[in-house]
């Protein structure tokens, strides 16, 4: 049922929806059964960047149906679903760990900590009312632009609440949701994995009628900081938005990389670079605006001007440099007493902490006033609709799983 579905919507292009109850292969059926679950994923696959898949787990997702849900554009989960490739009894034996479903594969846990869920609803009619509001967001397929939003808020209209969220302190904290919201028509948005990496909030909303993707550093976990699920998180998240033509606005406040022993020998490289290719071979319309920090090699990561956007913002202030002062004074000034410590990040700070340097150098394009942000990403936005970009012809490009 699952592949004839896809496969009808990948021929009439259409976004598909599916709802799975599957408790995995009948064991019965013996091996028939599992070359039915690889024809559906074949399937799947062959829909995917072409027409939008939803696909909502309403009971349980066991093996070859729980791998299906890394395919799909979206995967919502209500409160009664689970998903796991080995169940309890699996975990039990091979493990001697005893673990029940929800604990296991529930909801909670995949919206939580896999990530594997997009949304948690209640029930199977809620979430198929948050699959209708997430397709409003989509072309009908990639061939597409996005379907435009009626809405009273004027693309004029001022945000300096947003600027006023900013603390006067740089190691200070606020949710970069309320300036997503600021900048968003009517203050609407709807955010993906929200309990999954919050280090990094991502997020669909429209700018005078326009979908748009946000990709925004949280300061409020982890300090902002990038870290493994943060860029796989963002980088699925861009490379969803690429491939159905949805403009992403990058919002940027971050002091760097997560350090850590654990999170470099799971391969913060490679996953790190996961974002990196996002963007980088991402073609839609792309802003970037710096918030706050933006240092090192995060700066980069998070759709700097070298990574080929469309255009760069800064907020006056706005912090960009290879690390901040106090990381700078404890490499150069290691030996230096505490007063002559405090000079040299006073010094540093009002030298290189702000953006005008980056600006001057062409790799800020403007300094705005953040009572202006929305404003100008609006008609920024605008121009760049009609944006196109030749792509280099190959059978498929070699991303860094």
């Amino acid at each position: 049922m699952l592949e004839h579905a896809a496969a009808t919507a990948l021929k009439q292009r259409l976004p598909l929806v599916g709802v799975l109850r599957s408790s995995g292969a009948d064991i019965v059926e013996g091996f028939a059964a599992l070359h039915g679950w690889g024809r559906a994923a074949r399937t799947l696959t062959a829909c995917s960047g072409i027409v939008p898949t939803v696909l909502i787990v309403d009971g349980p997702a066991v093996s070859g149906p729980a791998l299906l849900l890394g395919i799909a554009d979206h995967v919502v989960m209500t409160e009664a679903a689970y998903a796991f490739v080995s169940g309890p009894t699996m975990v039990a034996e091979f493990t001697g760990v005893v673990i029940d479903n929800d604990e296991l594969g529930g909801a909670v846990s995949h919206s939580r900590y896999s990530g594997s869920a997009s949304l948690v609803t209640g029930n199977v009619d809620e979430a198929i009312e948050v699959a209708e509001l997430l397709l409003a967001y989509f072309p009908q397929h990639n061939d597409e632009e996005p379907p435009r939003w009626p809405t009273a808020d004027d693309v004029e209209r001022l945000t300096p609440e947003a600027g006023e969220l900013i603390p006067e302190s740089s190691n200070g904290s606020y949710d970069v949701r309320d300036v997503i919201r600021a900048l968003a028509d009517d203050g609407n948005l709807l955010e993906l994995r929200p309990r999954w990496a919050a280090n990094v909030v991502t997020a669909y909303i429209t700018v005078g009628g326009m979908p748009v993707g946000v990709v925004a550093n949280q300061p409020l976990a982890l300090a902002g900081t990038l870290d493994i699920p943060a860029s796989q998180k963002a980088a699925r998240f861009v490379s969803t938005c690429d491939a159905f033509n949805l403009p992403i606005i990058t919002l940027v406040d971050t002091p760097g990389f997560y350090p850590g022993k654990d999170l470099e020998w799971r391969g913060m490289i490679r996953h790190g670079a996961q974002l990196v290719f996002a963007y980088g071979r991402a073609t839609v319309p792309r802003i970037c605006v710096i918030l706050r920090k933006s240092y090192g090699g995060a700066h980069i990561v998070m759709d700097s001007k070298r990574m080929g956007n469309d255009l760069c913002l800064a907020w006056p202030c706005a912090e960009l440099a290879v690390m901040g002062a106090g990381q700078a004074a404890a490499i150069l000034q290691r030996r230096a007493t505490d007063d002559e410590r405090a000079a040299f990040e006073a010094d540093y700070t009002e030298r290189l902490l702000n953006p005008y340097i980056a600006a001057e150098r062409g790799l800020i394009d403007a300094v705005i006033d953040p009572a202006d942000t929305r404003r100008i990403v609006a008609h920024a936005l605008a121009m760049l609709v009609d944006k196109r970009e030749q792509l280099q012809p190959r059978p498929h490009d070699n991303t860094p799983l």
